[in-house]
């Protein structure tokens, strides 16, 4: 058996990272518990201070892990030694298809805050090398 997991990152800015990884990933912003209109409200109604504050991002379709942000006072100091591979090229009739639809959700997520940190096509594979709003390293394939 298997078990469940999520990938959690510190971060800066909570609501810019969740944001970024919803458009990133095409996942959804975890709604509040019932009874709450926000995250926010929860989290003032429960005494939480504003700089604990968190957020999170889950899979519409169930069954992805779940990417949890929390706050830290100190920023990226180095290369990550884990980071996401998202393959938006499963399913495309060639190669040529493959790039144009990695090409174009790196080009969302520029939109959404992400820079691209460089092309890499060594004759095995062919991936975009990317950086989150916060620095973090991904790759689109």
């Amino acid at each position: 058996m298997s078990y469940s997991f999520q990938v959690t990152f510190d971060c800066h800015d909570i609501q810019s990272m969740t944001r970024f990884w919803a458009v990133a990933l095409n996942y959804s912003i975890q709604q509040p518990p019932d009874g709450f209109a926000s995250w926010p409200e929860f989290a003032a109604a429960r005494g939480i201070p504003r700089e604990l504050w968190r957020g999170a991002v889950i899979d519409p379709a169930g069954p992805g892990p779940r990417l949890f942000f929390q706050p830290v006072p100190e920023g990226k100091t180095a290369k990550n030694r884990v980071h996401l591979d998202i393959n938006v090229t499963e399913g495309a009739e060639s190669t040529a298809d493959g790039r144009l639809l990695a090409l174009a959700h790196a080009d969302r997520c520029v939109e959404a805050g992400a820079t691209v940190a460089g092309v890499f096509d060594g004759g095995v594979g062919w991936h975009i090398s990317m950086l989150d709003p916060e620095g973090n390293e991904f790759c689109i394939q």
